[in-house]
């Protein structure tokens, strides 16, 4: 009897944490955007003052929104498919660049093998008790991620660098030469998504493969 009760009082310990687990099919999160550059580029940290990403997720399919003054962005991402769409405006200029799923896979590539590790830091960001963890990446560089194991999104493909991550990401920090940007949830929305934010403009955009942007890229 004292041997079968200690079972049930571990098994409904050991439930516990994911009994507060919640997985969710729909959200929207807002992200801060803070940057900090080398003492040389002062101007390049105030163009990006104010900047905000938007992470909609609905199924499998996601849409990740960034907004700075100089330019915006969209990508649209079928987590079924692989396929992706990315909106981009720049001076003026509306550009719809189609990916594949290897073309997905290949811009992604940085983060195959990523791994986390956790440490004992912890932080509450929006309301949500958040762990610690350094990612590595394979070829060694690390960046901090704050992240919360109570909100876990069904479609983990949403971000391709957290998909093995065991929670959901509520504040990581980026680095691009020598600027380094922080993204720090500022709200959190488990609404419904308007299934209208993963609609394909059919005008107004100057549409291009990937290839084809890789190239202009690579011009400009």
């Amino acid at each position: 009897m004292k041997k079968n009760l200690a079972i049930l009082v571990f098994t409904l310990l050991a439930a516990g944490p994911l009994a507060a687990q919640r997985k969710v099919s729909e959200l929207t999160l807002v992200y801060d955007a803070s940057v900090t550059t080398g003492s040389k580029e002062p101007k390049l940290a105030d163009a990006f003052d104010g900047t905000t990403k938007t992470v909609y997720i609905k199924g499998n399919m996601s849409r990740a929104e960034i907004v700075t003054s100089i330019f915006s962005t969209a990508t649209i991402h079928d987590s079924r498919t692989g396929n992706s769409v990315v909106l981009r405006e720049v001076s003026g200029q509306k550009l719809l660049i189609r990916m594949t799923a290897t073309n997905w896979a290949e811009i992604n590539k940085r983060y195959d093998s990523i791994t986390f590790t956790n440490s004992e830091d912890t932080k509450v960001i929006a309301g949500y008790k958040c762990t610690k963890a350094v990612a590595t990446l394979p070829d060694g560089t690390t960046f901090n991620v704050y992240y919360t194991a109570e909100i876990v999104p069904e479609n983990k493909e949403y971000d391709y660098q957290f998909k093995n991550l065991n929670g959901l990401p509520l504040e990581y920090e980026l680095a691009q030469g020598n600027m380094t940007i922080r993204y720090t949830v500022s709200k959190i929305n488990m609404n419904p998504v308007p299934a209208s934010k993963f609609d394909i403009p059919k005008a107004g955009y100057r549409e291009m493969t990937y290839e084809e942007s890789i190239k202009s890229n690579a011009a400009n």
